[in-house]
């Protein structure tokens, strides 16, 4: 007679009911009892197998939960349990927004390990249908998806279905939502009349952002060295009034360099503050904050948003966003030819991409500017002239001594395989012709006598041989050109192009 299993060991057996039953510990459920998978058949042989293929999913870790849940529940589990530990508080926020209003009721019902493109497809549709921008499905796109991607990392599910469908793309906006200069301008005479006037100063000249502007401290800036430091941000967030938070990445900490106008405003805003800070006596709330109320208290974002719309309305310019401001110092920054990558640390960018994208419409002016700059210093209205050539005609037509690149000894396409050769031909450039303003060329230099004709390269002129009686023996061994060459020599003479005399 066969014993027990022992305990967490596979059982097999054939019950009352003529089936053959099986049972695998595959392990522990989440309340720490044991959780044994039962499966059933007719015939025991495959009983066996699917208790078999259940112990290697177990021993591989692929064993999937008794119970799939729905993908409502999933995401319920994922924005109580898990997301709070990966996100702030302000996002944690605006994710239970999204899923709670949209993601549950529209999906919500499916289970987890049945949700198919198609659903997905679905709720996009809905949701622009009823009017939400493709921004704002883009972003429940990828809520979703990094909700479905932790169900695969944790075996939920074999892949993520958000990945299979394409969202809707984000179109940037085709306004152009930057002050021009001039506008720039009016807001900061308007600003000059109103109560923390360095605050819209700090906004166009250094492009804060809203929340790092009324965070600032006076511990963060430098009037002796005109630096400021960007170290944390305000928000409000839901039951927890408004908080400081540190920047999100290690680039939006940035210490930037103050104007020396902005420096001046700042000494005055510090000085009015302080008179502030007198009349309030001992209800002054202390923060060393940079702008703060007439308490010291700090500054909700609603407040400064209203202050920013009324001094738009005094200086008389279009409405634009309180973000906008940032948008407006990047974009004059780039018109005045200031290096992307610079503008990219005032702004506090994590990428360079980041930068180029928001401002491409920058880059085109910038790009005809680059264009015009390399045609005045490369290519100066000669049309297909290459350098040389230009240099050379230009000293002609001026008139100036100096040597051309031609005299010098440079030559365009000349490939010297040895350094004879390339003594021959700097010699030869050196004495080339130069065009003249009529366009004929002219020798450049006589040399003993001696030409360059253009056409048929250097010649001396020939020189007929001396009689015979005034011929020396010395001599008469002599081609007529005065070179050495002994009688009965059979080579040309290399100078005048003739027989040597024998």
């Amino acid at each position: 007679m066969a014993g027990r299993a022992s305990n967490g060991e596979s059982t097999i057996y054939k019950g009352a009911d003529g089936r053959w039953h099986g049972y695998v510990s595959v392990g522990f459920t989440l309340d720490g009892k044991l959780d044994r998978r039962h499966v059933s058949s007719k015939s025991r042989g495959v009983v066996v197998a699917k208790v078999r293929e259940l112990e290697r999913r177990r021993d591989t870790g692929t064993v999937s939960e008794t119970s799939t849940p729905t993908v409502g529940g999933w995401l319920e589990h994922w924005l109580t349990t898990i997301a709070p530990r990966r996100v702030r508080q302000r996002t944690l926020e605006s994710y239970e927004s999204a899923v709670r209003k949209h993601l549950i009721p529209g999906i919500g019902r499916h289970r987890l390990d049945r949700l198919r493109p198609e659903h997905l497809d679905q709720l996009y549709t809905a949701l622009l249908d009823a009017g939400y921008s493709p921004a704002s499905v883009l972003r429940h796109h990828r809520i979703l998806s990094r909700a479905l991607t932790v169900a695969v990392q944790r075996g939920h599910v074999p892949r993520n279905v958000a990945s299979l469908v394409d969202p809707p793309a984000q179109r940037p906006s085709d306004l152009a939502t930057a002050l021009d200069l001039d506008e720039a301008r009016a807001v900061l005479e308007a600003a000059a009349t109103v109560r923390n006037s360095a605050r819209w100063t700090v906004a166009l000249a250094l492009g804060l952002r809203q929340s790092e502007a009324l965070a600032l401290q006076w511990k963060d800036i430098d009037l002796l060295a005109n630096t400021v430091t960007v170290r944390r941000s305000i928000h409000r967030v839901r039951g927890g009034g408004l908080i400081y938070e540190e920047p999100k990445s290690k680039r939006s900490q940035r210490t930037l360099a103050l104007p020396l106008p902005l420096v001046a405003e700042l000494h005055r805003h510090k000085a009015a503050q302080l008179g502030e800070r007198m009349l309030a006596g001992s209800e002054w709330h202390d923060e060393d904050l940079v702008f703060a109320q007439p308490n010291g208290r700090p500054i909700d974002k609603k407040t400064d948003y209203d202050d920013w719309t009324r001094l738009l309305q005094q200086a008389g310019v279009r409405h634009v966003r309180l973000h906008d401001g940032r948008h407006t110092a990047a974009t004059l920054l780039l018109s005045e030819n200031v290096h992307p990558r610079v503008v990219m640390e005032l702004l506090g960018h994590s990428q360079m991409r980041t930068t180029m994208d928001i401002y491409s419409h920058v880059m085109p002016a910038l790009a005809r500017e680059a264009a015009d700059r390399m045609g005045a210093l490369l290519l100066t209205g000669k049309g297909r002239q290459t350098a040389t050539r230009t240099a050379t005609t230009e000293l002609v037509e001026s008139g100036q001594d100096e040597e051309s690149p031609a005299q010098m000894g440079g030559a365009e396409g000349t490939r010297t395989p040895d350094p004879h050769t390339a003594s021959v031909v700097r010699y030869q450039l050196r004495h080339s012709p130069l065009p003249t303003r009529s366009g004929v060329s002219e020798p450049v230099a006589t040399v003993q006598g001696a030409t360059l004709d253009p056409a048929q390269g250097w010649r001396r002129p020939w020189r007929p041989p001396p009689p015979a009686d005034q011929v020396s023996p010395a001599s008469s061994a002599r081609c007529g050109c005065g070179c050495r060459r002994g009688r009965g020599a059979r080579s040309r003479c290399r100078t005048a192009g003739r027989p040597a005399p024998r």
